[in-house]
């Protein structure tokens, strides 16, 4: 019987998920799941591990982190240039783990997720691809950019905090407030704004916010949210319905679903994909209809 490549990051969750990995080795055992084990210990690390396994090997390939391992790991898989494919799963032992959210798991859930990927059970999810400077890059959770990735920024200081350190980095930011221009592309139709952010989803969380309540996983499209121009205040007290989804309903919230986005700013954003922090405004983004294989039930 093969073996799953189980590609693990020791720093997440703040340390805590080298803590952990007796705990995770044990349980692998007791359920006799073999895996590779091989550990990272520095960023894009897990990105190379993938491009270069023969995936003829593997039975599949498991990401253990928060969701910005899991970013490593689909770019990873896109280089790779094997001709089989195989199915990733989801070992959520890191800080934010928004993804697992949509496959209705916690971060505490570690070892129901090994448990979905032992059954062999498996699902096709779409995938987001975005082109920067000639470069292509791939997310399966989000790609925001404006206040949201200015959030994570600061959110990135106070990890020791967890998913409040996201909550943190919304009251910090909100401090600094700006509108910026944006031009979106949404499947040929041009809007031109003033944005607070922009989310583009595949997902429906980012950290605990419930973003795009009406994203879907596998049909084939992305979910944008725009916030354009509000006051601080109209900010901080609305802040509670983009916990529950209820902000999409806001005048100053708009949504969209679309397969191609294209995005440019005055003046260049920062770009958050996946909770990471990477690149900058223009970007050109493809939703690939069922793109992978995750196991899922």
């Amino acid at each position: 019987m093969k073996k799953h490549l189980l590609i693990y990051n020791p720093w997440a969750g703040h340390g805590a998920a080298g803590k952990k990995l007796p705990q995770v080795m044990a349980y692998l055992e007791e359920i006799q799941l073999d895996v590779e084990l091989m550990e990272t210990h520095k960023a894009g690390e897990a990105t190379t591990y993938v491009a270069e396994a023969d995936f003829s090997k593997y039975e599949g390939i498991i990401a253990a982190g928060g969701d910005g391992t899991l970013y490593e790991v689909i770019n990873g898989y896109y280089a790779n240039t094997s001709a089989k494919r195989i199915p990733i799963g989801v070992l959520p032992v890191g800080t934010g783990n928004a993804f697992v959210r949509d496959m209705n798991l916690l971060k505490s859930n570690w070892k129901k997720a090994l448990d979905i990927i032992k059954a062999k059970k498996t699902r096709k999810i779409d995938v987001g691809s975005y082109v920067m400077d000639g470069e292509t890059y791939y997310f399966l959770n989000i790609l925001g950019l404006g206040f949201v990735a200015d959030v994570g920024v600061t959110a990135k200081g106070l990890k020791i905090f967890g998913n409040f350190s996201y909550t943190l980095g919304v009251l910090w930011q909100m401090i600094f407030l700006k509108p910026f221009d944006v031009t979106i592309e949404i499947d040929g139709q041009i809007y031109n704004r003033k944005n607070i952010f922009i989310e583009i989803s595949n997902t429906r969380y980012t950290a605990d916010f419930l973003m795009a309540p009406n994203a879907k996983t596998d049909d084939g499209l992305l979910d944008i949210t725009l916030l354009n121009p509000a006051s601080r205040f109209r900010l901080l007290t609305s802040f509670p319905k983009i916990i529950t989804g209820e902000h999409i309903h806001m005048d100053e919230v708009e949504t969209f679903q679309a397969k191609n986005i294209k995005v440019s700013t005055q003046p260049q954003k920062i770009l958050t994909p996946d909770g990471e922090l990477l690149g900058s405004t223009p970007i050109d983004v493809t939703c690939i209809k069922e793109g992978v294989e995750i196991y899922w039930l």
